[in-house]
């Protein structure tokens, strides 16, 4: 799967650091000034899924492929990008290109870390980029809806669309994002025809310090006041504590994390929250060959299904054999799993689930 998400924010909130830790990489420069970032970098992050540890240790894999996340560090913003302020119309354009976003808010003190507008104030911060990814929809959305009265006029047809654009136009300026329309609606239809930015997927990456990590503190409880409201999700993790991690060996990194006191990794959540917003799900495969998740976009039947494998597998389906998930680790083994009547067979129609264990039958 080729989708993305772009890490966005205002300069010096922890963006390239949490990249840096997501790609156990250097590629991003993370230093402590705006604009350190200037050229958009990519790196794909594996989606932990214990799943694949059980799977892989039942079929003896010789090895394990997670999912994978696209991940894109993008220069901070200021206010006026919208209109060409520091990197405004390159970050623009960047995020126009990836399919969801995380925001990373800065939710702790440093007075030597520069802060653009003095002091982090999540509720500001969080408003400043909104107004500014708002003010770039509705510039597209101006220039659209005239075109699209002047076809209006001629074929009445498109009369709904431009009551759609209308309408978009009024809600961003009421300052609600384009994501507040559902799936399927006109406004919906247009927004994705438009590129919209605020029609993305959104999440939150609450990026505190380390005496936070056990007892978030006012700054993270207004982040997660805001995604409520939105109905948004929100990481909280530190950036400077997921770098530390990042250079250790796993032994190291359990016992620093167990000293802690944090059960699980903050990127790992962050990858997850990722793969989720961008809609996607997994369906299992395992063999003595690999054991591997394959990423697909929720509501996809059987048979594209078998073609993120190979075209192939799609082009000659015959059925899916599908086990749980839960039934696979029970019963172990697919003599037990048909023996149980735990082997179900799916045909073109089905629309695969979270956790389907699968393996496709296929003319060659």
């Amino acid at each position: 799967m080729a989708l993305s998400c772009g890490i966005v924010g205002l300069p010096n909130v922890g963006k390239s650091t949490i990249f840096n830790a997501l790609t156990r990489s250097a590629q991003a420069l993370a230093a402590n000034y705006p604009f350190a970032t200037i050229e958009p970098n990519v790196g794909e992050v594996p989606v932990p899924d214990e799943r694949l540890d059980a799977l892989a240790e039942l079929e003896k894999s010789e090895r394990i492929v997670p999912a994978t996340v696209r991940f894109v560090d993008i220069a901070g913003l200021v206010r006026g990008a919208s209109s060409g302020q520091g990197l405004g119309n390159a970050f623009l354009s960047h995020i126009r290109e990836t399919d969801a976003i995380a925001m990373v808010v800065r939710c702790f003190h440093d007075e030597n870390v520069v802060h653009v507008e003095g002091g982090p104030d999540p509720a500001r911060d969080i408003e400043i980029v909104g107004l500014e990814l708002a003010l770039a929809d509705l510039a597209s959305l101006q220039k659209r809806v005239d075109k699209l009265a002047r076809e209006a006029r001629a074929n009445p047809k498109m009369r709904p669309k431009v009551a759609a654009t209308e309408h978009l136009i009024a809600t961003l300026e009421q300052g609600r994002p384009a994501r507040s329309f559902p799936a399927g609606s006109d406004e919906a239809e247009v927004a994705a025809e438009s590129f919209l930015l605020t029609a993305k997927p959104l999440l939150y990456v609450a990026n505190v310090d380390e005496e936070q990590l056990a007892q978030p503190g006012p700054l993270v409880q207004a982040v997660e006041a805001i995604a409520k409201a939105e109905g948004s999700r929100v990481v909280v993790l530190s950036g400077k504590v997921e770098a530390e991690l990042a250079g250790l060996t796993d032994a190291e990194a359990v016992e620093f994390r167990h000293e802690l006191g944090i059960e699980r990794s903050g990127l790992d959540r962050l990858a997850a929250s990722a793969y989720d917003a961008l809609g996607l799900m997994t369906f299992l495969t395992a063999g003595p060959k690999e054991s591997r998740a394959w990423p697909i976009e929720r509501g996809t039947k059987a048979p594209q299904a078998a073609g993120t494998i190979h075209s192939d597998i799609e082009r000659g389906f015959i059925r899916a054999e599908i086990v749980d998930y839960a039934d696979y680790v029970r019963y172990k083994t697919m003599d037990a799993l048909r023996a149980a009547g735990k082997v179900r067979s799916e045909g073109k129609d089905y629309v695969m689930r979270e956790g389907d264990v699968v393996n496709f039958r296929f003319n060659v």
